[in-house]
């Protein structure tokens, strides 16, 4: 955690803040990192700083190359569908594509060698009428890590796909850490901060939604002030310490939640290896024995399965007023959301002249039960939404 910053780094990060064009920020951030301690405190922030100086030099060479008219390589870019989209991560010769290719209609590469994925392929995965769009990648330790944690960044959650024929939990760490030095957690945090800066003149706004460990509002503020952060919105949700606030100034930590998938257990003594793997582990993530070459039904089950309770998500059937059946479609949305949230997703004037609606399902006291806005949904509910 950063910690101990002098004034001379702090006013240096202003800088930071500051700058406006590409360039003008990579001399800021390089200016930055020259001023910050050398201790166990700031090892994190390092890492940090260092890995948005080599995005930034990459973005900057990107620009370069495309005004002079030179090819910049493959586009990495999977634009989402409605349904969640799961990127797959994993070290080479993992055998993700071959994973991708037996569970969706993708066309994917398969080979023995190293890399030889090249670009992401999507494909779809169904599981209970929800259609995951499962993204193969080119695997990590390679030269477009960069762009594939871009990926896995925006990804509703992570499939990361071990080769059960070498050590497990090396896999597994190796991956954890490379996505935390990207600024993405496989665990749920305990805090979450977001911090918003607004345009000079406003003011410094705190919004707390959870409570603060061992500082007080008082703290807070002064240490976002003392990095010049005088006009912000700062959101703080969960049990929170300052380092989670100064953390939060220099870095946007996403939280990704995943399912871990070993593949290849088709070879002799890789199951048993899967089960001590997920006992090592405990509860941080399902662990799912798979076979890209003889799969079996039972494992489509369990990582279906397993990625829905992970995602934490529930699937709502929406039916329109005089119509017998509802859509077979389901909407996939996140635990706990309400009747309101679904007209809003629909349509926004359906949620503006949101009358009632009727409800059929798990979270019904009785068929057809009329609910208003704030009725909070369940798994495999079928919802009737009557407008003004």
């Amino acid at each position: 955690m950063p910690a101990n910053l002098p004034r001379e780094a702090k006013a240096k990060w202003a800088k930071v803040l500051e700058a406006r064009r590409p360039e003008e920020k990579l001399k800021a951030l390089e200016e930055f990192y020259s001023a910050i301690p050398k201790h166990k405190g700031t090892e994190n922030l390092r890492r940090q700083i260092t890995r948005k100086i080599a995005k930034l030099r990459e973005e900057i060479e990107l620009r370069r190359r495309k005004a002079a008219g030179k090819p910049v390589g493959p586009r990495f870019f999977v634009e989402k569908e409605d349904h969640p989209q799961i990127v797959l991560l994993g070290l080479p010769k993992s055998g993700k594509s071959s994973v991708v290719k037996v569970l969706t209609n993708a066309k994917t590469e398969v080979s023995d060698a190293p890399f030889t994925t090249k670009i992401p392929i999507p494909g779809t995965f169904k599981y209970q009428d929800v259609f995951f769009q499962l993204v193969d990648t080119p695997s990590l330790t390679g030269p477009w890590d960069s762009r594939v944690l871009a990926l896995a960044r925006n990804a509703d959650g992570l499939l990361l796909v071990l080769d059960g024929t070498r050590p497990l939990l090396e896999q597994y760490e190796t991956l954890a850490r490379l996505l935390e030095d990207a600024g993405i957690r496989l665990e749920k945090p305990r805090a979450r901060v977001e911090i918003q800066r607004r345009a000079l003149g406003g003011r410094l706004q705190i919004v707390l939604l959870g409570r603060l460990v061992d500082c007080t509002l008082k703290d807070v503020e002064d240490l976002l002030r003392s990095y010049s952060l005088h006009s912000a919105l700062v959101r703080i949700a969960g049990e929170a310490t300052l380092d989670d606030i100064e953390d939060a100034i220099f870095e946007n930590v996403v939280y990704k939640p995943a399912v871990l998938l070993v593949n290849k257990v088709d070879v002799k003594g890789v199951l048993e290896k899967a089960v001590e793997l997920k006992k090592a582990l405990g509860d941080k993530h399902p662990v799912v024995p798979f076979s890209a070459k003889k799969l079996v039904p039972k494992a489509v089950e369990l990582l279906g399965r397993s990625l829905l309770e992970k995602l934490e998500v529930i699937r709502v059937y929406t039916k329109e007023p005089n119509k017998d059946q509802p859509s077979p479609k389901p909407m996939v949305v996140p635990r706990n959301t309400t009747v309101i949230e679904i007209a809003r997703r629909i349509h926004s004037s359906l949620y503006k002249n949101f009358k009632y609606a009727k409800i059929w399902g798990p979270s019904a006291k009785y068929p057809g039960e009329r609910v208003g806005g704030d009725h909070v949904l369940k798994d495999g509910d079928i919802v009737e939404i009557h407008s003004r």
